[in-house]
Parts: structure tokens; C-alpha cells; sequence
């Protein structure tokens, strides 16, 4: 049993190098220092893209959320937009990498004086590593779906723990997921303070009633860039959806469901708190928005 992020292992990606502070390193002899603020504290954030048919998709957008969620924690990243995508063609030169590559850019408030909370401790210098794989969802969850349990861990807000931060802390996700391993299922759904629906542990959430798309408003749940290109797919193709609160009952009626992620774009859900949806998978509003998905992507790399 697997979540989301479920893939096949490739060979090609034990040899491949990982881009440290300006190097290429294989991966095998990356080192950060135990002094680090992200190993320390979980002190700094991160973003992950995707390398499709020799394109980063939706670049910009991912790139604003990085370096919003920097400014959040008033983290220098110590480069520019175009300083880090100089970073990552290098590392996809290096590497001869075209396509089916998830990457994973990470950044920290560096190594510290000290290891304690403190952010004034910092040496100064960040902690830039990304880390480009050949990695692609398995063909298998397209058709076997993922199982979700809702769970008690609840999303918080803004200002107990911002949802919409990529932050490198994600022990409240973890917890969530593991509540929702322990029931047997893929991945938690996990509701907002109110006890709406809110988001998945890892992952955005949409289900459909009568035809009618449905997700949770913004504030609980992942800033999420797929997540945002699916509701522009629905409005600019007329399907009916809309955003708001939704009580816990609602969702586990759906007629079909399915996640966002960038690793994973749209992801089926067969099971909701161990009721089997109806739709066999993908379901046929599912399918749709993942064929328009498909050719938004395809696009995108043509641009």
C-alpha cells in the first residue's frame, strides 16, 4: 500500500549527481552539517517541480511560491529566479535528463552557531540542495485508486501553522498520515478547525456530487500549483464546480474523487473512510480534467 507519490524505482537515478551549495555531487556523497537549521529545526522550505518533455512546468508559479514562503521566514535564498534556474539546467545538463524528472529544491537558514531555535545563530549562508530523479507516478494508481481516512490531526491556520508555507516541518502531516495508516488506508483527509473538509496529508482534494466539482476554500489547505491549474481548468471548461465549506458526509458520498500533486497531477480515489466510491477509475469527470491536464502540460512545454 502506497500514497501519491507511489513510483517505480529507475536505475539511472544511482548515478545520478545532486546540486549542493554550487556543486555537482553524486548523491551518494552529499553532506549537510548536523549544525544545519533544516536538519536542526526543520528551519526553511522547499518546492517541487517537474521537468517535462525538456520544460520545468509552470516555472513561474512554483518559483513565486518559493521565494513568497522565503519571505515569510525571512530566509535570504542567497540567489536569484534566474540564478536558480541557471542551478537546475546545469544539474539536468549534468545529469541528461529531458523528461519524467521530479525535482526536489530545497532551502535552509543554513549552518548555525549553535543548535537551538534561535535564527540569529545563523552563519549566513543558506543550505540550496536539489535533488532531480527519473521518477514517474505508477501507471497503477490511475486504475486502483488511492483509500483515504479522514483523521483527527486537523489542518491549523495561518497564524498556529500555515498550511500554504512549503515548510521543511511537516510533523503534523506525518502524524496525520500515520493515523491514517494505522486505519489501512493511502493517505489521511484531514478536515479544518471547524471540521470541514479541508486537504489530504500531502496532496490537494476534489471529489463530485451530481456532476458538480467540489473542494475545500483556500485558507485550510496546500497552496497547491496543480490544484490551482484544475480549478482554472474547470471554470475555463465550463464544468460545474465550486469552493466552500463542506461537512466531512458530504465528501465520503462523493461519486468519485481524486488528488493533486505536482509529483502525481490528478490521482483517483476509490475509497473514502470505507465506503467504495461508484465510479469505476478514473471517473469519467476525473478522466476528463486529467486529459486537459495532460494537454495544459503538453503546452506548457511547446511555449
Amino acid at each position: 500500500m502506497a500514497g501519491s507519490q507511489d513510483f517505480a524505482a529507475d536505475p539511472r537515478n544511482a548515478a545520478a549527481l545532486v546540486w549542493l551549495n554550487g556543486e555537482l555531487i553524486p548523491k551518494a556523497k552529499a553532506r549537510v552539517s548536523i549544525f544545519d537549521a533544516g536538519f536542526v529545526l526543520g528551519d526553511g522550505v522547499w518546492e517541487g517541480l517537474r521537468l517535462h518533455k525538456g520544460r520545468l512546468m509552470f516555472l513561474d508559479a512554483h518559483l513565486d511560491r518559493l521565494f513568497e514562503g522565503a519571505a515569510a521566514i525571512e530566509l535570504d535564498i542567497g540567489l536569484s529566479r534566474s540564478g536558480l534556474v541557471e542551478a537546475l539546467q546545469a544539474l539536468f545538463a549534468a545529469n541528461e535528463m529531458t523528461d519524467g524528472v521530479h525535482i526536489r529544491l530545497m532551502v535552509t537558514r543554513g549552518e548555525k552557531a549553535a543548535a537551538n531555535q534561535d535564527p540569529r545563530n545563523a552563519l549566513g549562508r543558506p543550505t540550496i540542495v536539489i535533488v532531480a530523479e527519473w521518477k514517474t507516478p505508477s501507471p497503477a494508481l490511475a486504475t486502483r485508486g488511492l483509500k483515504l481516512a479522514s483523521v483527527k490531526v486537523r489542518c491549523t491556520p495561518r497564524e498556529m501553522f500555515d498550511m500554504r508555507l512549503n515548510s521543511h516541518s511537516r510533523l503534523n502531516l506525518i502524524l496525520a498520515l500515520q493515523e491514517a495508516i494505522r486505519a489501512g488506508a493511502d493517505e489521511a483527509l484531514m478536515l479544518d478547525p471547524q471540521g470541514f473538509v479541508a486537504s489530504c496529508n500531502a496532496t490537494n482534494f476534489f471529489w463530485v456530487r451530481d456532476g458538480e466539482l467540489r473542494t475545500s476554500r483556500d485558507e485550510f489547505c496546500f497552496n497547491g500549483v496543480t490544484r490551482a491549474n484544475v480549478m482554472a481548468l474547470a471554470r475555463a471548461n465550463r464544468i460545474p464546480f465550486v469552493q466552500g465549506d463542506f461537512p466531512l458526509e458530504d465528501a465520503r458520498g462523493a461519486d468519485e474523487a481524486f488528488v493533486t500533486g505536482t509529483f502525481g497531477g490528478l490521482t483517483p480515489v476509490r475509497e473514502i473512510d470505507g465506503r467504495v466510491l461508484p465510479q469505476a477509475l478514473p471517473g469519467p469527470l476525473t478522466r476528463r480534467l486529467r486529459g486537459l491536464y495532460d494537454a495544459l502540460k503538453d503546452a506548457e512545454a511547446a511555449r
